[in-house]
């Protein structure tokens, strides 16, 4: 019975050294196989390097607003009362733009709307008989009698918020252009900045407009605004 005893005991203590032995070769190569997982973080530099551009591609409205703006207001030696007159002038055509593509229906043709205001501007500009925003609110008004006339296809709720937005933003207008160009500024200033506000409210709900339209004039009414209030 003693040589048995002997025996388990050798046995015993023989698989302990081997069990550490094994445990010892495992852990380098547990550490080893990690490096290549760390060294894959060597890719996202590459992938950051092309940010700068995809998020111009994405901002191009942003890129294309801060753009128009620097080359309108590059020049800024006219006279307060011109510069207040053409941005006063200009304002009506904001709102009149919202109006004509609600009661169209579909954002997709809000570039070409606002190409045929432009050309509707310069038009009334070679004239003398009836001053831009006058013509430009008398239009808004026909297409929202038409709008309450013939039903939109929006609803009534944003028929009632754009037919608001046409008066509120076109008095603005008419007001600042008759008063002392000191005040005309503010007034128009104030028209300015709150339709880049609506601007922005439609851009975050994707209402009426084009998103890329949205953001681009959203730019553009606030950088005029404060184009009027600080830098003249």
């Amino acid at each position: 019975m003693s040589a048995t005893t002997h025996t388990t005991h050798t046995t015993h203590t023989t698989t302990v050294p081997q069990a550490t032995t094994d445990a010892s070769v495992a852990a380098p190569t547990s550490g080893t196989a990690s490096a290549p997982t760390g060294g894959t973080a060597s890719d996202r530099p590459a992938s950051n390097g092309r940010h700068p551009v995809e998020m111009l591609k994405r901002r191009w409205p942003t890129a294309l607003a801060v753009a128009l703006v620097i080359l309108t207001t590059a020049d800024g030696s006219g006279e307060l009362a011109d510069t207040v007159g053409a941005f006063g002038d200009a304002l009506p055509l904001l709102p009149l733009l919202y109006v004509i593509i609600h009661q169209v229906g579909n954002p997709r043709v809000t570039w070409p709307v606002l190409g045929a205001g432009v050309a509707a501007m310069v038009a009334l500009g070679a004239q003398d008989v009836v001053s831009q925003p006058v013509a430009l609110v008398a239009i808004a008004l026909a297409v929202l009698v038409w709008g309450a006339v013939r039903g939109t296809p929006h609803g009534r709720a944003t028929f009632g918020v754009q037919a608001a937005g046409a008066f509120g933003f076109g008095a603005l207008a008419l007001v600042g252009l008759v008063v002392d160009p000191d005040l005309g500024r503010y007034l128009v200033a104030t028209g300015w900045f709150f339709h880049g506000v609506w601007d922005f409210v439609h851009l975050k709900l994707d209402k009426v407009v084009a998103r890329s339209f949205a953001e681009w004039c959203g730019v553009v009414d606030v950088l005029i605004a404060v184009h009027l209030l600080f830098l003249l």
